[in-house]
């Protein structure tokens, strides 16, 4: 069935549907295969297994139709099934599906790189490699960083994540599960890796103005690590798995200009929040900032893995040839979708789509806190865009000790599941519900998703 909505037409019908019982013997089926030949340490947030997606729906192999705030963690921004995406995959793959770009080149990986000098910030002369995944966008970004400088140092932040490799686990800063757990450490990691403070407004013990927050950081670098030592600044400008902190106005700014004046290359994590997710093409363009390096991934490329860095010219050139690339960077059939994609956020304007989402889940999500009260579990309210969260504490602490409360943080994600909608949670203390709903949804699902969580909100509460 076809449904039709003021932002385009959806292959599946746009209605959430739970139709019996939960999980369904076809996904308990699924889970008893994967039992016995997918290895334990690989978790999934919802023991459903899928059949169809499209739109703001996810169809699982019993029938469910379940309305997805999760959007693969931010990467179906057009859409599970983007038509245009989808052609464009046919198309290549009925050509060819490898050469690798390093033996034999082709005009997709170029097409991409063009894009991506014309959309990232900045009107300077860029050049771009492109990869597989985020982590290694922000291993190939802090090669680049080392080399252009001659130095070895860098500074990443308190609750950053930045992946699962082994320098991307020495970049994040959440031990469990991302760099060790109750079975041990996957340590040691890489070396010279220094972390700073990072601006929480919602955590600072008194209130700190973004420059102030940026000058608590500058100091601890130049004390403890020496500014001549520093080849990157790493900074997502809104931190994902951390919790979606959105920093204090001015801090990002301040940090730029210190990197600019000393030499340090300032690369900005964009690999959740790019692509029209925060309401503009990167989360930098709020504040203007002009990052030396931008990582890329997620919702570039409409659901196939394609990642990318962009940045100055003088850096990337700096790396002699043969120093960057890797078997299926930029693969063929990824660089098309990526074209199809990005083509579909501009068609579409899926950054003022964001924005439209922001204002309608800002606006009830608000007016719920206000409603439940200062003592109640909602702490904050918080993001940009259609990258929004609600930071959940204990009863009566949210204005004293903000202590996190995970417990109703999960059972929120757990009741919104049993009712029909996908919810992610995150944060360093395990307290954030996340929400990344695909920029193509209906506001007729989204509304009704928002009924479901206020809901188990209320229930929680």
């Amino acid at each position: 069935m076809t449904t039709q909505t003021t932002q385009r037409t959806y292959r599946l019908e746009q209605k959430r549907r739970i139709t019996g019982e939960f999980p369904g013997p076809k996904s308990a089926e699924l889970a008893a295969r994967r039992a016995k030949v997918v290895a334990g340490g690989v978790a999934s947030s919802v023991p459903v297994y899928v059949a169809d997606a499209d739109g703001g729906i996810i169809v699982d192999v019993d029938g469910n139709s379940f309305i997805d705030l999760g959007s693969g963690i931010a990467v179906t921004s057009v859409g599970a099934s983007d038509p245009a995406v989808a052609e464009a995959v046919r198309e290549q793959v009925g050509h060819f599906t490898h050469t690798c770009f390093m033996v034999s080149p082709y005009e997709g990986y170029i097409a991409v790189a063009e894009k991506l000098a014309q959309l990232t910030p900045g009107d300077h002369e860029k050049r771009s490699v492109l990869f597989n995944s985020g982590a290694e966008a922000v291993e190939n970004a802090v090669k680049v960083a080392r080399v252009a400088t001659g130095r070895t140092a860098v500074v990443a932040f308190d609750h950053a994540y930045h992946g699962r490799t082994n320098l991307t686990m020495g970049l994040t800063a959440k031990a469990n599960p991302y760099k060790s757990s109750p079975a041990g450490s996957f340590g040691p990691f890489a070396p010279e890796i220094y972390r700073v403070p990072m601006s929480y407004p919602f955590r600072e013990e008194a209130e700190l103005k973004g420059e102030d927050a940026a000058r608590r950081a500058i100091t601890m670098i130049e004390k403890q690590i020496g500014a001549e030592n520093v080849a990157a600044i790493l900074i997502e400008p809104i931190q994902g798995e951390g919790g979606f902190i959105v920093p204090a106005e001015g801090f990002l700014p301040a940090l730029a200009a210190w990197a600019k004046e000393k030499g340090v290359v300032f690369i900005a994590d964009e690999v959740q929040a790019g692509f029209c997710r925060t309401g503009a093409w990167f989360a930098s363009d709020h504040e203007g900032i002009v990052p030396d390096i931008i990582t890329m991934a997620k919702g570039i490329a409409g659901g196939m893995p394609l990642s990318a860095i962009t940045g100055r010219a003088d850096l990337l050139d700096a790396v002699h040839p043969g120093g960057l690339g890797g078997t299926y960077g930029g693969n063929p059939v990824a660089c098309a979708a990526a074209l199809a994609a990005i083509e579909s956020m501009e068609q579409q304007d899926l950054n003022a789509r964001a924005r439209s989402i922001e204002e309608q889940v800002m606006g009830r999500l608000r007016r719920l806190a206000e409603e439940l009260g200062a003592n109640s579990i909602i702490g904050e309210v918080r993001g940009r865009g259609a990258m929004l969260a609600l930071e959940f504490v204990q009863a009566g602490t949210a204005a004293t000790t903000k202590e996190p409360n995970p417990a109703a943080t999960k059972a929120i994600a757990d009741a919104c599941l049993k009712a029909g909608v996908v919810i992610l949670t995150c944060g360093t203390y395990g307290n954030v519900i996340r929400l990344l709903p695909p920029l193509v949804i209906s506001d007729e699902l989204l509304a009704d998703a928002l009924d479901v969580l206020e809901a188990a909100i209320r229930e929680a509460a």
